[in-house]
C-alpha cells in the first residue's frame, strides 16, 4: 500500500504572533523538523501558504514537494484540499500532519502507516488527551469527504463523524502543540 504525507504547514499563526512553523525547536525550524519525521513514512508534499518564501526556505535540501494554497487564509480544510489535489494518483492513504506538535516522531507516523496496511481502516487517527485527532491517515475511501470540507474545518469533524471506521494509535503528549506565547516558552 502507498501512503503519501501532507504536512499543512500553511497557517499565519496568528494568536501566537509569529510564524510558527519557523520557530526553533531543539536546533531546527519546526516545519522542517516535521518534514524530516515525515520523509519515513511516504512522499511528502508540504502546503505552504503564509509566509511562503520564508518557510520553504527551511526545507532546502529534503525531498519535499512544495505546493502553495492561495486560499490558506481560508482555514486548514482549504490546505487540505490543496494537499489532497497535490498527492500522487496511485496512493492508497493520505497522511495528514502539522508541523507544530512536538510530540510527533517518525516512529508515530510509522505505526500509523503499519496500522493502516495492517486493518485496512478508514481513517488511522492519533489518540491523544480524550480524543483522536492528527497526525491521521485516511484511506482513499475517505478522500471525496476531505475534499467536501468546508474550507474552515479541519480532519477532526471527519474523524469524529463515524467512530466505528477509525482505529487508533497512542501518542503520548499528542495535545502538546504551539498555539500561544505560553505554549512556546515550552520551547526554550
Amino acid at each position: 500500500m502507498t501512503v503519501a504525507v501532507v504536512l499543512l504547514a500553511a497557517g499565519a499563526s496568528s494568536r501566537l504572533g509569529q510564524p510558527k512553523q519557523l520557530l526553533i525547536h531543539e536546533g531546527v525550524p519546526l516545519v522542517r523538523r516535521a518534514a524530516q519525521a515525515a520523509l519515513g513514512a511516504g512522499p511528502v508534499v508540504v502546503v505552504l501558504g503564509a509566509r511562503r518564501e520564508a518557510v520553504a526556505a527551511e526545507l532546502e535540501g529534503l525531498r519535499v514537494r512544495c505546493v502553495d494554497n492561495p486560499d490558506w487564509a481560508r482555514g486548514q480544510g482549504s490546505s487540505l484540499q490543496a494537499g489532497l489535489r497535490a498527492l500522487p494518483p496511485d496512493v492508497d492513504g493520505m497522511l495528514v500532519m502539522l508541523c507544530d506538535q512536538l510530540r510527533v516522531e517518525a516512529a508515530h507516523l510509522r505505526a500509523l502507516v503499519a496500522t493502516f496496511e495492517r486493518t485496512r481502516a478508514p481513517i488511522v487517527a492519533s489518540a491523544y488527551a480524550g480524543t483522536r485527532g492528527v497526525p491521521a491517515l485516511f484511506s482513499r475511501a475517505v478522500f471525496d469527504e476531505l475534499a467536501a470540507l468546508p474550507p474552515a474545518e479541519g480532519a477532526r469533524g471527519l474523524i469524529a463523524r463515524d467512530p466505528s471506521r477509525v482505529v487508533e494509535v497512542a501518542l503520548a503528549g499528542g495535545e502538546e502543540d504551539v498555539d500561544t506565547a505560553r505554549d512556546l516558552s515550552r520551547l526554550t
